[in-house]
């Protein structure tokens, strides 16, 4: 028998035995499986909720997104002004948005249809954008002199805005920006406050939308081109074959799937539901609750936007916020840094999904069902290549060379996929992972699409943001913040955790990050703590908010999926993502963790205590390690843990010796018991 049809049959066996076990959990066909994520997806991200388009219709709405990503890609080759070609990129995406987004989630889709008002807004919207780039210079040289006209259209426009960002991120962040807009107007003229919000390069097109049009955008199609690989598939087999057959297997596939599948992604939602449909039967099969198993996904893949290389939206920001002493920030610098942190994120998670399954007798998938993962790696490792390329890239080059240089290499990987070459050869057609021109053009369609909400974001957080600098209220925060904390790091930093989780709970991350970097970072930084480390500290927390209840949206989705209480798995995901709260103060009080002013001997020491503090906190949640533990050896342990993720020699020779000793304990109580 052909090689191709051995591979073609065993191909056709999983999917029957996948299909299978689906009907096991749910009692559901793989197609009512595909239907309920679609339905998750439209729930819980904004992205998924859009018009319906068929025929001549669709074809001309896929033609301007991909229009729209080349011209994203055409402006970095060819740069205008910057308040055109700013001004002309957000004028596409808000445009594009009213295309893409009906007024509510509840409203019925009709299929090529557009309300007149949405035609309305969406026409106000080109205007007053298209003004802006053909009267730039005019604007320009009269600064806040604006004529009646300049100032309504600028009011039109801002509005338009905000509307377009509310349905495609949401409400909060809209309410959010009113409310400084109003502060603002209490502080400025309304010709003022709109050349400062609308016409300069401070206010909608400022630091946010700069970011994306240079780095996000890029990066974004990127993720587009790479998953059309198959890498997310690649990446699933990869982690079944490491870690399937252990005990609780497929929680912990769960983990490293999310890890790897969100250096490509960064997206929290998104994550949750593509590896999800796929880990959450499984970890169900195997014994966990319905609730801890869409826990462990939505806190794995919330670590996404934490994950070098391409991380989430918000780490492009970085290199605009961060400024280090005699030192030239690029994402490179960022991304290096990030690698510590992410690592103990995961680990954290991977050791509690480790002590539930102990806890609990719970196996793993026998082994012969599982792929090898030597003769998988050797077979598809190659499309790993993408993203080694783009990580010796960001290193060497500039991030805009990085990204289309990788994206290139994606193009050229998918057309020696061999799953490629089966399809090819079975069906007579191409319906495989190789990117033809029909999928090139399918992957800058999905660029573009993806870019819409991290771009509207990024425009209302100019706007929050411009609100801080030109009416100095920033100042006032910070003043009340350092009064609030008495002049205590840990106080100070107590604080801002709190914004950051309250803000983030219905701020999307890039918004709620640009907000933070404004106002806090700088309290923190003042503090005596590294720009790095302070920026890192409200990313962080900022992302911790779609984990953690009451609005923990990709927690609820990882629930909508497992068929489980929306609420407990919440609090499951919050507490399996406990690292996520611990390590933002270890980076904070300890900059070695983020190599500044530090070396080599120190960062392995770190990582070593930081590992043993995160056991030992596992250890007390869980309630477990060889037998159950008391309250007393919790608290121990907890304690333990704590002292050890503390920078300090002494707190980690105590941190040691506590988390040690009940280890220790344990491990005799055992012993005993099974001598007896």
């Amino acid at each position: 028998m052909p090689e191709f049809e051995k591979e073609y049959k065993k191909t056709q066996h999983e999917l029957h035995d996948e299909e299978l076990i689906a009907k096991d959990d749910f009692g559901e066909t793989s197609a009512e499986i595909e239907a309920n994520t679609t339905a998750v997806l439209e729930k819980y991200d904004r992205e998924a909720n859009v018009r319906v388009y068929k025929g001549k219709t669709r074809r001309v709405v896929r033609l301007l997104f991909i229009l729209f990503s080349l011209y994203a890609v055409f402006l970095l080759f060819y740069p205008g002004e910057i308040r055109m070609e700013r001004a002309s990129f957000v004028g596409l995406i808000v445009m594009l948005v009213y295309l893409n987004f009906p007024v509510s989630r509840t409203q019925p889709k009709k299929v090529n249809f557009i309300p007149w008002y949405d035609m309305v807004l969406m026409g106000l919207g080109i205007v007053s954008y298209l003004y802006f780039v053909i009267n730039y210079r005019a604007i320009i040289d009269r600064g806040i002199m604006l004529t009646p006209l300049e100032v309504w259209l600028g009011v039109i426009g801002i509005l338009v805005t905000l509307e377009a960002c509310r349905r495609a991120v949401g409400l909060p962040i809209v309410i959010v920006a009113s409310i400084f807009i109003v502060y603002a107007m209490t502080q400025k003229s309304l010709r003022v406050n709109v050349y400062n919000l609308f016409y300069t390069a401070d206010g909608i097109i400022g630091t946010p939308i700069r970011a994306c049009l240079n780095f996000i955008v890029l990066f974004v199609i990127f993720g587009a081109f790479l998953e059309k690989t198959g890498i997310t598939q690649f990446f699933i087999e990869l982690a079944n074959s490491i870690a399937g057959a252990s005990s609780g297997g497929p929680a912990k596939v769960a983990v490293i799937s999310s890890a790897l599948c969100g250096m490509v992604s960064g997206s929290s939602v998104g994550n949750t539901v593509t590896t999800g449909s796929v880990t959450i039967p499984m970890m169900k099969k195997t014994g966990y609750k319905p609730e801890f198993a869409g826990a462990v996904e939505a806190a794995a893949s919330t670590g996404g936007q934490i994950m070098p290389p391409i991380m989430g939206a918000a780490a492009f920001l970085m290199v605009e916020y961060v400024t280090m002493p005699d030192t030239v920030v690029t994402y490179g610098y960022i991304a290096l840094r990030a690698i510590l942190p992410a690592v103990l994120y995961f680990a954290g998670i991977f050791i509690m999904v480790h002590l539930e399954a102990k806890k609990n007798n719970l196996t793993g998938i026998p082994r012969e069902k599982l792929p090898k993962f030597w003769p998988l790696f050797l077979r598809n490792g190659f499309l790993l290549l993408p993203l080694v390329a783009l990580v010796y890239f960001l290193m060497t080059r500039t991030m805009a060379f990085a990204a289309i240089a990788a994206t290139g290499l994606a193009v050229l990987v998918s057309m020696v996929h061999k799953e490629t070459r089966i399809i090819r050869i079975v069906f007579h057609e191409d319906v495989g992972y190789r990117i033809d021109f029909s999928r090139f053009l399918d992957a800058l369609e999905a660029g573009a699409k993806s870019t819409l909400t991290v771009g509207v974001a990024c425009a209302v957080a100019g706007v929050i943001a411009c609100v801080i600098t030109t009416t100095g209220i920033g100042s006032s925060l910070i003043s009340v913040i350092i009064g609030a904390s008495g002049g205590y790091k840990i106080v100070a930093l107590f604080l801002t955790m709190l914004t950051c989780i309250v803000l983030g709970m219905g701020v999307p991350t890039t918004a709620n990050y640009v907000i933070m970097a404004t106002t806090c970072a700088p309290v923190l930084i003042r503090m005596g703590i590294p720009s790095i480390a302070a920026h890192m500290f409200v990313f962080y927390f900022g992302i911790v908010a779609d984990i953690t209840p009451p609005v923990a949206l990709a927690a609820y989705a990882g629930s909508a999926i497992a068929h489980a209480s929306p609420m407990k798995t919440g609090v499951n995901a919050t507490k399996l993502a406990i690292a996520a709260f611990i390590i933002p103060y270890m980076l904070a009080l300890n900059p070695a963790m983020v190599f500044v002013d530090t070396t080599a001997i120190e960062v392995i020491s770190i990582v070593i205590t930081s590992l043993a503090g995160m056991f030992g906190l596992s250890m007390a949640l869980e309630g477990f390690y060889h037998g159950s533990l008391s309250a007393v050896l919790r608290v121990i342990s907890a304690v333990g843990g704590l002292l050890l993720i503390y920078p300090g020699l002494a707190t980690d020779l105590v941190g040691l010796l506590l988390v040690g000793g009940v280890i220790a304990f344990q491990l005799l109580r055992e012993k005993k018991a099974a001598a007896a």
